[in-house]
């Protein structure tokens, strides 16, 4: 089965029916790279129909043709995942993402392509500038949509594809202590000694994290971040894309992922955070999860490491550029001074 896999690949008859509609309604279209994914590529897709009420536009995600960027996606079953979540899982979740048009596959899910509802005029959160409180917020509510109907219940077990990908911790626990030191090079001239220190200390201490049971399991997004994280005009609503990094864990991670990444100002987080955890668990409350709140609070300060680790694996396993050499700094930097702050290795 040959998958077109960019929009040079595409044509007006696979287009319109791949979107259902019939056979010459579509004339043209024009396509145009957005996003900053590392992992895939992102399309948005103008559509020019003939007297057809197509969507005017559409977003193509298809996968790198970076062969390294590839076998890493392989290992880690980043495509498996997120054609998993379209296929499957997002009609039973609460939480607000692009409507699937379209999807597929070869049998290996190495070749893809998605065609998603374009949310525009929705926007990327900006990673580099940092989330403003009200997104923080809105985002957290998605947060508790998402993890609530999964919430300890064992309702996603059936998912074959869902479950702990044990490749992927083995990898984590291998190549942690060999890319950190490459890490800590690369970013040197840019990172505090404090948090180079710090990250030393975590992969030393790397085991207590990775076979931490959570209090309750959920289903995680894992990369939950503003750039993942579309906001409406006036930021009172939220849609979460990019469910390369799915899996079963404590929802408290992606808590603390989100806040950990996406606030600029080390002495904002410090000041807001607890309280952003508590609006975390209202809205967990109100979709009917009673969670444990001190047990929440010490999973939050524990999976702050979540932020950083991404970070470092990220930045060493990803096609090199300028923009993500920055974002990978700024991704390690401030949940690196989260976890000092918060005293997270105290956990381990």
């Amino acid at each position: 089965m040959n998958v077109p896999t960019d929009p040079a690949a595409f044509t007006t008859e696979w287009l319109a029916a791949s979107l259902g509609a019939p056979r010459g309604s579509l004339r043209d279209f024009a396509s145009k790279a957005v996003g900053t994914g590392q992992m895939s590529k992102s399309y948005r897709l103008a559509l020019d129909w003939d007297d057809f009420q197509g969507p005017a536009s559409v977003i193509a995600k298809c996968p790198s043709l970076d062969a390294k960027t590839r076998a890493i996606a392989q290992t880690m079953k980043c495509y498996t995942l997120e054609l998993g979540w379209y296929r499957e899982l997002a009609r039973e979740a609460q939480v607000a993402c692009p409507r699937c048009l379209h999807l597929e596959s070869a049998n290996d899910d190495l070749d893809f392509v998605l065609l998603l509802e374009d949310l525009a005029p929705a926007q990327a959160g900006d990673q580099l500038a940092g989330a403003s409180i009200k997104q923080i917020e809105t985002a957290l509510k998605q947060a508790a949509r998402l993890h609530a109907p999964f919430w300890g219940n064992g309702r996603a077990d059936a998912y074959e594809w869902l479950r702990p990908n044990e490749n992927a911790t083995g990898m984590i626990r291998m190549l942690l202590p060999t890319l950190y030191p490459q890490f800590r090079e690369r970013y040197a001239p840019r990172l505090s000694p404090d948090i180079l220190e710090m990250g030393k200390a975590f992969v030393a201490k790397l085991d207590g994290y990775l076979t931490r049971a959570p209090t309750a399991t959920t289903v995680q997004h894992r990369d939950f971040r503003i750039d993942n994280i579309l906001f409406a005009p006036g930021d009172e609503r939220a849609f979460i894309v990019d469910w390369q990094t799915l899996g079963m864990g404590a929802g408290a991670s992606d808590v603390a992922y989100l806040i950990g990444t996406s606030i600029a100002d080390p002495a904002v987080r410090a000041r807001e955070e607890r309280r952003f955890v508590e609006f975390y668990a209202r809205e967990l409350a109100e979709l009917g999860v009673a969670a444990d709140a001190d047990a929440l609070w010490r999973e939050y300060r524990l999976y702050a490491f979540s932020g950083f680790l991404m970070a470092v694996l990220a930045s060493m396993n990803v096609e090199r550029t300028e923009r993500g050499d920055e974002m990978f700094a700024v991704m390690a930097e401030r949940p690196a001074w989260q976890i000092l702050a918060l005293d997270s290795l105290s956990l381990l």
